[in-house]
């Protein structure tokens, strides 16, 4: 089933979350390849001072990058977060994506973010410049929050009727307040409600780990869409998995391991190629290590891992552990559950699913 946003036709109903340090271009495009319909990039600020660093020019680079390009920003002034939208449309962005989700400290003391649910007026007041500012390049506004802030103040179905009367498209809803963060379970009854107060499509986000429960979730809220973080990282395939499940109702067999071994070093060599020798090498080895976590003598290999600082040996590294995996099993695992972010990977990952 494909699903509209504006003029632009998904492919599918299965979404890359964005996630800040992880869905660089190279990670989406892999992700687009296994079987994603649609990928968010990593959060852009909105702070003019800080367009020209290197990390926000990996952020806004999408050379090579499959359609629609969907750039997430985040801030907290209504003129910045237009003036942001026009720099990233005049970049290349076809889809803009408000960040009212992520629960980061470093992000939430700053009252960005999901701290914005918070502040009903300024979050409304920042849609509306934000969609305004659009307006003119006929580029379509989207917007992830959460279900709320606290336990006690859960306003999405509010917000959520606030944000499509200010003309945006489509609202993805992580199923957990700010103030839980990524701990516990998600719950679906909000989004089903916010799926029942609004017209726009709706995205159903957090802790979609498997096909079953990509069925489930899709079953329980009604939404249009599922986003998939965490559950992709080292697990890319999830969403060809996902797509065969919901269109067959069977499994799909998983990944040989020489399959695995030629998507990760393709992955790699892009990688480098975004961030350089120095940072590449140092910035792969998360992907890396996900990828092994469950997998025989996987933790000794990401020990080895984290003492590798030249790229080609890194390449070989890994081009070697999976020589020797491949003469062990033919296949990966069945399935790698999603592991706990830690509390540092928590600050790291905003808005990881």
């Amino acid at each position: 089933m494909t699903l509209q946003i504006g003029t632009h036709t998904l492919e599918n109903r299965l979404f890359v979350a964005p996630m800040a340090g992880v869905t660089d271009r190279p990670f989406r495009m892999l992700c687009r390849e296994l079987g994603a319909g649609y990928a968010v990039s990593e959060m852009v600020t909105s702070r003019k001072e800080l367009w020209g660093t290197l990390k926000t020019s990996r952020r806004a680079n999408h050379d090579g990058e499959p359609g629609p390009i969907a750039v997430q920003i985040a801030g907290t002034d209504a003129a910045m977060m237009a003036e942001a939208t026009v720099y990233n449309i005049e970049r290349g962005a076809q889809i803009i994506d408000i960040n009212m989700g992520c629960p980061a400290k470093k992000v939430c003391n700053k009252w960005a973010g999901s701290a914005l649910m918070r502040d009903e007026p300024l979050a409304l007041e920042i849609v509306q410049a934000v969609v305004d500012a659009a307006q003119p390049y006929n580029v379509p506004i989207t917007l992830k929050m959460r279900t709320g802030w606290s336990q006690d103040n859960r306003n999405a179905v509010k917000l959520a009727r606030d944000f499509e009367s200010a003309g945006v498209q489509m609202l993805t809803v992580h199923g957990r307040t700010r103030e839980q963060g990524y701990k516990g379970h998600a719950e679906y009854d909000t989004i089903a409600a916010v799926k029942a107060a609004v017209r726009v499509p709706v995205v159903a986000n957090g802790d979609v780990t498997s096909p079953e429960k990509a069925r489930d979730v899709l079953a329980a809220t009604g939404a249009d869409a599922v986003m998939i973080g965490r559950a992709a990282q080292g697990r890319p395939w999830i969403f060809r998995e996902i797509a065969h499940f919901l269109d067959t109702g069977t499994h799909r067999a998983p990944p040989l391991v020489a399959e695995v071994r030629r998507l990760l070093l393709d992955h790699l060599v892009e990688h480098y190629a975004l961030y350089g020798d120095f940072s590449g090498v140092r910035t792969a080895r998360k992907h890396i290590g996900w990828y092994v976590r469950t997998l025989p003598d996987g933790e000794a290999f990401r020990a080895t891992m984290n003492t590798i600082e030249d790229c080609a040996e890194q390449l070989r590294a890994v081009g070697d552990y999976f020589d020797g995996l491949a003469d062990r099993m033919e296949r990966m695992p069945e399935h790698q559950a999603a592991e706990e972010l830690s509390g540092e990977e928590e600050e790291a990952a905003c808005a990881v699913d």
